[in-house]
This record gives C-alpha cells, structure tokens and sequence, in this order.
C-alpha cells in the first residue's frame, strides 16, 4: 500500500487533512471488523462482519486515493470497542461505534461539493452496513422482554418496599435483610411465572432460559438497591442513595436497549423512572403512616 497515487485531484490542505482522519476512522473500523469475525463463533456472524470489513477497506482505499497517504488504526477506539463488542455483545459494540461515526460525519459534510465520493460512502454506512449489522444474530436479544420483565418488576417493588421500610424501621440493617428476603422470594416468583407464561406462547424462546433472565435481572438488581443499607448508617441517606442508583439502573438499561434495539431512549427511561419513583413516593408515606399508626420504633 505503498505505491505512488497519481492524478489526485487537487485538495485544499484543510480538506485533505479532514479526508485523512475520516481515512483513519474507516482503517480502524477495517481492523475491528476483522478481529471481531476472528472470534465469531456463529459461521454467519462471521460471515457478515467479513462482508463490512471488506466495505470498510474499499472506503479506505477511495479515500486514500484522494489524499494519497496510509494511516495507522486508532489503537484506543479499536480496543474500546473490540472489549465493548465482546463483552455487551457485538450489535451493542458496534451500533455504538456507527452511531459515533454518523455524528463525526457531520464536520465533513461541508466537503461534500470538493469531494463528491463522500457522499456515497456515507450513503453505504447509512444503507449498505446498518442493514448488515441488523443481520447479526444474538440470541440474548430475544430475550430482551424477559430482562424488562424482571428488571422494571424489581426496580418498582423494590424501591417503594425499601422506601416503606425506611420510614418504618429505621434500621440500615434490618431494613437490608428484610429486602433481601422479599426480593428473593418475588425473584424466584416472577421467574417461574415468566417460565409458565413463555411455555403457553408459540414463540422460538425457550422458558427455561426466559425464567433465568428474568430471575437474574431481578435478583441483581436487588442486591444492588439494599447494598446501600450495608453500607451507610443513617437509613434516609441509604435511601437516597438507593434511588440515585434505580435511576442509574434505568438509565443504563435503558440507554443499552435504545442503541442495541434501536428504540426511544427518553420515553422509555421516562415511563420506567416515572413509575418507580411514584411507587416509591406512595410507600414512603403509607410507611410513615405506619410507623406513626402502630409506634413502631426499631
């Protein structure tokens, strides 16, 4: 990739430098493709991050015709997202790296009248890859609703049972274990019905592994709303805490579906906050009442 490229049109040096660095992000795209069918196990997976690659490569090599250098791959954005791929799953690593591409596509949009072949590249990311990346099969992802299910059941029962128990106990510890065992139990509860409820339906989920997600989505998210009672002394501060963390919860969840699934991420964050907190906010005050009604002090 040496050679000398010759009738280059002639590019004013703010141009060419721009073309260089969107060369470059399609260099690293090259290789991160490339790595990443090295480590598909799915032969079609394999084959469609193959297929990129190669689209990638040629977008490189048009570019490169136009500003007639050879470039390096960014070495952190490659192992940023090869890791973000690899462990989130490879439509989350990679639709998040596209996204990061069109919103970079934006300063060189300017060039487009200079350098017409941009904008068929831009056109090929637009059309030609999503629809590739939307080929990649995961399995986890039809079981995203199994997640939902567990994770938004937890977040509303959990964030208005530890409020009501703060108010009513006054007691980190107590207030901890009592979550735990009320969690658990509706953990173990919502998974078998997730179980029961996936068998009567004629889908290709399997129940067994719809009770799993939906039975590990809750479980973690409860260890993670009493942790703070663990952790801090004074109950009300616990609670705050807590609910900073259902909303980092929702948010996080929330933001991984709306990339990997491509859906709304602030309606869905909205009605999933929405909920939990006005749940939260009802046990709150029906656990003062409580605690004022029958004396309680522990």
């Amino acid at each position: 990739m040496s050679e000398t490229v010759t009738n280059r049109p002639a590019l004013e040096p703010s141009v060419v430098n721009t073309l260089v660095a969107y060369q470059t992000i399609e260099i690293t795209e090259y290789h991160l493709y490339q790595r990443l069918a090295g480590c598909a196990k799915n032969p079609k997976n394999r084959e469609t991050l193959l297929t990129i690659a190669r689209e990638e490569l040629r977008h490189y090599n048009q570019l490169r015709e136009l500003t007639g250098r050879d470039v390096q791959p960014m070495k952190v954005r490659l192992v940023l997202f090869y890791w973000l791929a690899r462990i989130f799953g490879l439509t989350f690593g990679l639709k998040l790296m596209e996204k990061g591409e069109e919103r970079a596509q934006a300063n060189y949009k300017a060039h487009l009248v200079q350098v017409p072949i941009l904008e068929h590249i831009f056109r090929d990311e637009a059309e030609h890859e999503d629809k590739l990346i939307a080929m990649i099969e995961e399995e986890y992802l039809n079981y995203v609703g199994s997640v939902v299910l567990g994770l938004n059941d937890a977040l509303v029962e959990l964030t208005g049972a530890l409020a009501g128990l703060t108010l009513a106990f006054q007691n980190g510890r107590l207030i901890a274990v009592t979550g735990v065992i009320v969690g658990v139990a509706a953990a173990l509860s919502m998974a078998a019905s997730e179980y029961l409820s996936t068998k009567a339906e004629a889908t290709d989920k399997r129940p067994v592994k719809s009770a799993a997600y939906t039975g590990l989505a809750y479980i973690v998210t409860v260890l993670l709303l009493v942790l703070p009672y663990l952790v801090l002394s004074p109950p009300l501060l616990s609670l705050v805490v807590m609910l900073g963390l259902s909303v980092g919860i929702i948010a996080a969840f929330n933001f991984y579906v709306a990339v990997a699934l491509d859906r709304p991420f602030w309606q869905q964050f909205g009605e999933m906050a929405l909920i939990s907190f006005g749940v939260a906010a009802v046990s709150f005050g029906l656990g003062y009442i409580v605690r004022i009604a029958f004396g309680i002090e522990v």
